[in-house]
């Protein structure tokens, strides 16, 4: 197992992200199998632990805490997070803070996350003093190492990252997600902050490990002992300043696969990272809508989240996930879905891509509404 300094602890560069635990058929833990799987990473060497409040229903806190019972504490590196969308008052920062304390049966967090924040929770956050809190909290020793999580545009990253002195900071990136949310550009300013970074989604939620014939057979051609989610996670452990990548393991299969990756860690040669880029041009070919994300459709007058469909239909297009990409956009606000729309076609002269969004729009929202 390779160990990196992670804000200054030396630790696991593979983390166990604890939100994809397998389960029982009525939906709940399956906490013998959970404790195996825990087990046989922790036999290997992996010391660092990521769970948070809402996963598995709150209950992934508790189950955690009972495998944690039976290890020596100072030798687990434990990180969890602040459920920031719970917080409507200033007294909700204790009482949760606390709450997980008891949760996770421990004194302290190594590691402690302000969870998923983006502008409008931070806002939020620093109206409840927050912020304050949780460095109170830290000066006292019951967090050791103050951080968040994130999930917003690159600017509301900005805005955070330099609102105070972190120690690190946790962000989806994979061979597909180098531009969005914080992307690469929020990698390199937490690095040149002092931050060390932690990695989630580094398979993309599980979307590269089933790759295209073409793609898997470059990959097995160059190493065949190697599986799609192995090159994911190399390719990403190399990026500057990533101290630890998560995986959320849900299966005894996905913790070997992982344990012998960061066993056999090492640079990527030229010819492997070429495969790596040629797999993030293939995807990209199977783009439904050429929409880059640049956002200057936006605002829409009628509050169309226009970059936020096509990205739902892309990935459906380009992963294959069309169960996945119609319950997200089922979740999305109705005002924000393309039924709002009134073809003004304002957003039409603004598009660099020239795209005719609002028939792209109605054959997203077709797609992604269909039976």
């Amino acid at each position: 197992m390779e160990y990196r300094n992670h804000a200054g602890n030396m630790v696991s560069a593979l983390g166990f992200g604890c939100m994809r635990f397998p389960t029982n058929p009525d939906g709940s833990i399956n906490e013998p199998e959970t404790r195996r799987m825990l087990d046989r990473a922790w036999e290997r060497g992996v010391t660092y632990y990521d769970t948070a409040y809402p996963y598995h229903n709150g209950e992934s806190e508790r189950v955690v805490g009972r495998w944690l019972a039976g290890k020596p504490r100072d030798k687990v590196y434990l990180a969890t997070k602040l459920p920031v969308f719970l917080i409507e008052k200033p007294e909700d920062t204790m009482r949760l803070f606390n709450e997980q304390l008891e949760k996770l049966g421990v004194s302290y967090f190594d590691y402690y996350l302000l969870h998923a924040l983006s502008a409008e929770r931070w806002d939020k956050l620093l109206k409840n003093g927050v912020l304050e809190t949780v460095k109170k909290l830290k000066a006292e020793g019951k967090i050791r190492k103050l951080g968040f999580s994130f999930h917003d545009e690159f600017s509301a990253f900005e805005r955070i990252v330099t609102a105070n002195d972190w120690d690190f900071c946790q962000l989806q990136l994979n061979y597909m997600d180098v531009h969005d949310e914080a992307g690469l550009r929020g990698c390199e300013l937490a690095v040149s902050r002092g931050m060390s970074v932690v990695v989630m989604e580094p398979v993309k939620g599980g979307s590269l490990a089933n790759p295209p014939k073409e793609i898997l057979e470059r990959f097995h051609a160059l190493q065949p002992d190697w599986s799609a989610p192995s090159w994911a996670l190399r390719w990403v452990s190399e990026l500057p300043g990533v101290a630890v990548v998560l995986s959320g393991m849900s299966a005894m299969e996905q913790v070997e696969d992982n344990l012998n990756t960061f066993d056999s860690l090492r640079p990527l040669t030229a010819e492997e990272k070429d495969a790596v880029a040629e797999a993030s041009r293939i995807y990209r070919t199977r783009t439904a809508v050429p929409c880059t994300g640049c956002r200057y459709c936006m605002p829409c007058p009628m509050g169309v989240d226009i970059p936020g469909i096509f990205r739902i239909r892309n990935n459906a297009a380009i992963y294959g996930t069309v169960d996945a990409a119609k319950a997200a956009y089922g979740r999305m606000e109705e005002k924000s879905r393309q039924t709002s729309c009134v073809r003004c076609r304002k957003c039409v002269s603004m598009c660099p891509q020239h795209i005719e969004i609002p028939e792209k729009l109605a054959e997203a929202h077709q797609y992604l509404t269909a039976e």
